[in-house]
């Protein structure tokens, strides 16, 4: 199971991840008699998470270990099925769902946790002051939400129409009242009310957490007794995917994504894995005022400036269909055929000259004297195959005429550029989502840094399309949402080109995955 919020998708693996995982069970890699307790579970990741914080963080790394941290009211099946979590019952149409706790949820000091302090988190993440990326996402503006402790339910009353209310609300991570407005102690994971609690972190080597053997609350009817959960979870910063098959080959390590030329190793090793489809190529141009992209000419041209084909192929993915990558993706039109730019370098050089950037004696466009100089910034996750790609797409841009300084960043550098300073052009950091609604804040509204509209996107007939999407429940919207996708990709505001078959390998244990592991779903064997 897995519910999903964008978390940005690092170039591929994981980016802006917002979507999320519930597991519950995971297929054998062994029979039940291998299963063992008291095991500690390694998982290599390949960038800090940097802060901790789920009312602030967008970055999968991070997201992943707070899936470990803070259970949520709901879990989202892969079918699109919803199970219990916090919650025992609820009902939900577009404009208001009502969550029953669980009897004797407990934070990790051992306290109750009440429906007044679900309702906390909720309008907490409303609170504009919060500057939450979960608001429009998850929560939308003017939400409220009311707790009735001795009822042990929580209402919640959407700001604004959500198609998949009980899905985005119902999967806010919840973190216990005492830490609630204590940016310190959620940067560094406390207040857990999920499976594990953070006992030690050390930034860029390694994060150590507890299981809580009073957590008892997992997906549907999880047994918390069953053989082969891990006393322990240590995320491990490997930045190097050799170093970290190496380590998985040897079993020092129990899991890790790897992708590239050390793939092949592990498979033929035979070693368990669980994978996702996720956007491993997709460019994203900055629309902010002064930069050369803000022209849609320019971003046109730029897009048929490459052959998509071949940069797909260096990452070794397959031919996106759309803008949502994984499950429920309720909505599976193909919005990419006829509405991405395709390749034609003679109409993209036309598309310049029209647009002021004249090509020189020496290859390079200029225009009021200044050259065509972008910058491209790309996660460091997909490794070297990444760079390729990059370094390829740079060189198809070079014999345009643009001179594009491409840059691999580390998870918290990609989000400071993305979403504060806002010194990028080009981005290949990709949305990895499962709901439509969850694109709306990264491609509508404020723009960073007062919003999580990182590329300053304005586009009428985009917003037009969700806002009539919002207001029908489910699959009623589809063709909304699509409209929608569609209108982003004919500006060339985004332009997918890859996805990925991301798999996350694992030795002596197994699990399954969505935007990382889902805790409930780790066995451990001998």
């Amino acid at each position: 199971m897995r519910h999903r919020i964008p978390l940005i998708a690092l170039l591929g693996a994981t980016a802006l991840a917002l979507t999320s995982c519930a597991g519950g069970g995971a297929t054998a890699a062994g029979n039940d008699a291998a299963l063992a307790n008291g095991k500690t579970f390694t998982y290599a990741i390949a960038t800090d998470p940097g802060s901790l914080d789920p009312f602030v963080t967008v970055l999968s790394v991070a997201r992943n270990i707070d899936r470990f941290l803070y259970a949520r009211l709901v879990e989202v099946k892969d079918d699109g099925t919803v199970t219990s979590g916090l919650a025992e019952k609820w009902t939900a149409d577009t404009t208001t769902a009502t969550f029953t706790l669980r009897d004797k949820v407990t934070c990790e000091d051992g306290t109750p946790l009440t429906a007044t302090a679900v309702a906390a988190n909720i309008t907490h993440i409303a609170d504009p002051a919060t500057a939450s990326p979960l608001l429009g996402l998850q929560v939308q503006p003017g939400t409220t939400a009311v707790g009735d402790d001795a009822a042990r339910t929580v209402t919640v009353t959407s700001g604004h129409p959500d198609a998949f209310l009980l899905d985005n609300v119902g999967s806010v991570p919840i973190v216990c009242g005492t830490v609630m407005k204590d940016p310190k102690a959620l940067a560094a994971g406390k207040g857990a009310t999920g499976m594990f609690t953070m006992t030690q972190v050390t930034p860029n080597s390694q994060y150590e957490l507890t299981r809580r053997k009073d957590f008892t609350w997992g997906p549907g009817n999880w047994d918390a007794a069953q053989k082969g959960l891990p006393d322990k979870t240590v995320f491990r910063v490997i930045p190097n995917q050799t170093t970290a098959t190496n380590l998985l080959l040897s079993g020092e390590v129990n899991a890790a994504n790897v992708t590239g030329p050390d793939q092949k190793r592990l498979e033929q090793a035979k070693l368990f894995s669980a994978q996702i489809v996720t956007p491993a190529g997709e460019l994203t141009y900055n629309q902010a005022s002064g930069r050369p992209t803000a022209d849609p000419a320019v971003r046109k041209a730029l897009t048929q400036s490459l052959d998509l084909a071949q940069a797909r192929q260096v990452l070794g993915g397959v031919e996106p269909t759309g803008l949502v990558t994984v499950v429920p993706n309720p909505c599976r039109a193909d919005t990419v055929k006829g509405n991405v730019a395709g390749y034609d370098a003679k109409a993209a050089g036309a598309a310049l000259d029209a647009a002021g950037w004249k090509l020189g004696s020496d290859g390079v466009r200029t225009k009021d004297g200044k050259p065509l100089a972008l910058k491209m910034i790309y996660s460091t996750q997909l490794g070297d195959t990444g760079t390729a790609a990059a370094e390829l797409l740079q060189s198809m841009w070079k014999k345009a005429g643009a001179t594009v300084t491409v840059t691999a960043v580390d998870g918290p550098t990609l989000s400071e550029t993305l979403f504060s300073t806002g010194d990028w052009d080009i981005s290949g950091a990709a949305l990895t989502v499962g709901l439509p609604s969850q694109l709306v804040p990264f491609y509508s509204g404020p723009a960073s840094p007062n919003g999580t509209n990182f590329a300053g996107v304005d586009n009428a007939d985009y917003k037009a399309s969700v806002t009539a999407a919002s207001t029908k429940a489910g699959t009623e919207g589809c063709d909304d949402w699509a409209a929608g996708e569609k209108a982003l990709m004919t500006t060339s505001t985004v332009v997918p080109y890859a996805n990925l078959a991301v798999p996350t390998f694992g030795n002596k244990a197994t699990f399954t995955v969505g935007d990382g592991i889902d805790p409930t779903s780790i066995r451990m064997y001998q």
